[in-house]
């Protein structure tokens, strides 16, 4: 029986959701190797069975004040990594995502003459386009999930690019419908609904939920009948919440009385939403792909925002308008999201024409991040270039 050892890297939440879906798609495109794998995990990955040399979950941080403090533990988890794969061996190294870490260990592991493939570009088109060098020089195989991508690495001279396709196309779906939905949450489907999605990390989640929050309730005033839903990603903890929303109820204006907490069941409440409140991300992509018009939102810390927020240089920060090469949901970024702003913009997508308008172009978009199947191309080219390299 052949046996590939591989080695597979994801750092965030969503890194570690697309890595394990691949390592699921490379074991049934080769039912009859024995495929080993390990490197740094999340909890996806660990289910699907890969060696945990690091564990992810706790690495997963934002912002220039937060990475100082951490770097102790990201330096030891590198180095474990890194003498992990120098002792195994592996037949390549499969880095997902998380640039910042990834592109450190490519260098080094490509150095001691390590295959590196690299699933899921870096968004160097958005800032440090001069890493493209270091993609260039320290890795093999780029696997591009995005349309414009490939072409963009073209421009620069650099070839080892394949687009696969989004792995979300074809497979975001709710498994409960909006009367289903509806049911189950006591809410009134013939009222709108309006989900608010604050992010999946803890910072995030403290900075955007609150005018979030002040926007259910200014929206509240203005249109009784709204209901809103609160989406806890599946790395936060409705405790986490609760919390905010407690010491939110303490402000001037009254939170509406319909206002639910819903964990595990994101891309129900989109599909049963009539608009969202999204955190600028994966979940944008989810929304897109479901039909839900939706304002994108983003807050940084005034340090973070003011240094690391600079260097970006695209028009968009929504991976939905990125994709469209134009503004198909409103951002409001930074200081420009608070309550005021966004009740406003959502309140928009509540008027029915708006909203079908909204709905046809997310539908356009979708149709540019692929076919579904995504992951199993990524596992054949990954297979091919593996049997490319052994002759």
């Amino acid at each position: 029986m052949e046996t590939l050892h591989l080695m597979i890297v994801a750092g965030e939440a969503s890194g570690d959701a697309h890595a394990a879906a691949l390592v699921q798609a490379l074991r049934a495109a080769k039912p009859d190797a024995q495929l080993d794998f390990f490197g740094a995990t999340g909890p996806l990955l660990r289910a699907a069975g890969v060696e945990s040399i690091v564990r992810s979950d706790d690495l997963a941080i934002l912002g220039l004040l937060e990475i100082g403090g951490a770097l102790p533990k990201f330096w030891r988890a590198y180095n474990l990594l890194k003498q992990a794969a120098l002792k195994n061996k592996p037949d390549a190294v499969i880095l997902v995502d998380w640039p910042d870490f990834n592109l450190k260990l490519a260098r080094a592991l490509h150095r001691s003459g390590l295959k590196i493939i690299y699933y899921i570009s870096p968004q160097l088109w958005a800032w440090r386009s001069y890493r493209a060098r270091s993609v260039e020089r320290n890795v093999d195989l780029l696997l591009s999930i995005l349309p414009f991508e490939q072409e963009w690495y073209a421009e620069r001279g650099i070839d080892q690019v394949e687009f696969v396709g989004h792995p979300l196309a074809g497979e975001v779906y709710a498994h409960h419908d909006r009367a289903a939905f509806c049911r189950e949450w006591k809410l009134d489907p013939q009222l709108p609904v309006i989900s608010l999605l604050p992010g999946s990390r803890s910072q995030e989640v403290e900075r955007i939920l609150p005018p979030m929050l002040e926007a259910a309730a200014l929206i509240s005033v203005r249109r009784p009948d709204v209901q809103f839903v609160v989406v806890v990603a599946p790395s936060r903890t409705s405790e986490e919440v609760r919390s905010i929303v407690r010491s939110q109820r303490a402000t001037p204006e009254p939170l509406p009385s319909c206002l639910h907490i819903v964990s595990g069941q994101s891309r129900e409440a989109l599909a049963a939403s009539d608009a969202a409140a999204i955190a600028s991300g994966t979940a944008t992509l989810e929304a897109t792909l479901l039909g839900t018009p939706m304002v994108v939102v983003y807050k940084e810390s005034w340090v973070n925002w003011n240094t690391l927020g600079r260097l970006i240089t695209v028009d968009h920060y929504g991976l939905v308008n990125l994709v469209a090469g134009e503004r198909v949901a409103t951002e409001l970024m930074q200081d420009d999201l608070n309550g005021e702003r966004l009740a406003d913009e959502l309140l928009l997508l509540l008027d029915a024409k708006r909203n079908e308008i909204a709905r046809d172009r997310l539908r356009e978009v979708a149709n540019q991040l692929g076919e579904g199947g995504a992951s199993e191309r990524a596992a054949n080219v990954v297979l091919d270039a593996l049997q490319e390299w052994k002759q």
